[in-house]
């Protein structure tokens, strides 16, 4: 059923009001053909709803709003030591992974507790603690909405990028994701502890091997140390991508700041935004309804519950000029601004 005028305050995790012109939910791709041939949706401007995670409402959306929630998982099994797993748009992503882990399937435990559904994964290639969506990508089905027909998106065709895909380039706009699938493995699993802070967290819990499931564990520690729960206030998780400059640029930034971070990659460094958003006097700093969280600077919050999106937008515009201001570098937003 399309409704009109509806409120997205609970379908964007900053929690910011703001209505959408029609606003429908979508549990089959049958029913997602029939409200975009419908003659009332035809012209109207599309936006695409998974868990509301990585958007930034700064306006009333004129235009229809779909909710995917398709939902389903299946598996089809590879090799001795391989399985296709298949989760719906529509499922959540912590869901998903936890159900991996049950399975002991292994592949995803870096990235648990992420927010969102698994559709909008490969759009961001969403990462965390040394693991990207692409390192385990196989294959995701979409629905082209020039021609209504599904096609299936290999590793190659979605070109990922640091938070980036080909959903978010050419193809914005042109598609929309409708499953993904995964390769995981099965028992001989790939453990990635090289990230101090789960390195780190392991050692607290005394752990010398952990298991895919005990990394899990350690990442959600983590998170929740850190990162404030949407469903208690308002936010988008990271705000910003961490910049990646040439090697040439961070040299002479370490002889000015000799307590620079960076991550180097051949000719390339890459800087986290965070510490550089710290080190202009920005953590836990509010601005009317708007602050960053007091343990990650990273992380801009609706601190009051009131803030519009306008406000935050404003708040964030202020930090990437500070932050270029002093360190010649420009953040860019990781979360999708409409």
């Amino acid at each position: 059923m399309i409704q009109k005028n509806l409120s997205l305050k609970a379908f964007n995790s900053f929690g910011v009001e703001a209505k959408s012109k029609y606003f429908v939910t979508i549990k089959s791709v049958e029913a997602l053909r029939e409200v975009l041939q419908n003659p009332e949706i035809q012209n109207e401007n599309l936006l695409f709803l998974g868990g509301g995670s990585n958007i930034l409402l700064t306006k009333d959306f004129d235009g229809c709003s779909i909710q995917l929630d398709l939902k389903g998982i299946s598996e089809k099994k590879l090799d001795d030591n391989h399985v296709l797993v298949t989760a719906n748009a529509g499922e959540n992503w912590h869901q998903f992974v936890l159900y991996c882990l049950e399975k002991n399937y292994g592949g995803l435990e870096n990235l648990s507790l992420i927010p969102g559904n698994v559709g909008t994964s490969p759009m961001q290639n969403i990462g965390a603690y040394g693991t990207e969506i692409k390192d385990i990508f196989e294959s995701c089905d979409v629905l082209n909405l020039d021609t209504l027909e599904v096609e299936t998106f290999d590793l190659e065709k979605c070109r990922f990028g640091y938070r980036d895909s080909i959903f978010k380039q050419e193809g914005k706009g042109k598609y929309v994701i409708l499953n993904v699938t995964f390769r995981l493995t099965t028992h001989q699993h790939q453990i990635k502890t090289e990230y101090g802070a789960i390195k780190a967290e392991l050692e607290k819990m005394n752990i010398e091997n952990p298991s895919i499931q005990e990394v899990s564990k350690a990442v959600i520690a983590i998170r929740e140390s850190k990162l404030p729960n949407p469903k208690e206030i308002g936010n988008a998780g990271s705000f910003f991508k961490n910049p990646t400059i040439p090697l040439s640029q961070f040299e002479i930034l370490k002889d000015k700041f000799p307590n620079i971070q960076g991550y180097p990659n051949g000719d390339w460094v890459k800087v986290p935004a965070g510490w550089l958003i710290e080190q202009c006097g920005w953590k836990g700093k509010q601005i009317g309804n708007v602050a960053t969280h007091h343990l990650q600077s990273l992380v801009i919050i609706n601190k009051t519950g009131n803030a519009t999106g306008e406000e935050i937008f404003n708040f964030s515009a202020e930090i990437i000029n500070s932050v270029k201001e002093k360190f010649k570098i420009e953040l860019e937003r990781e979360v999708n601004i409409l």
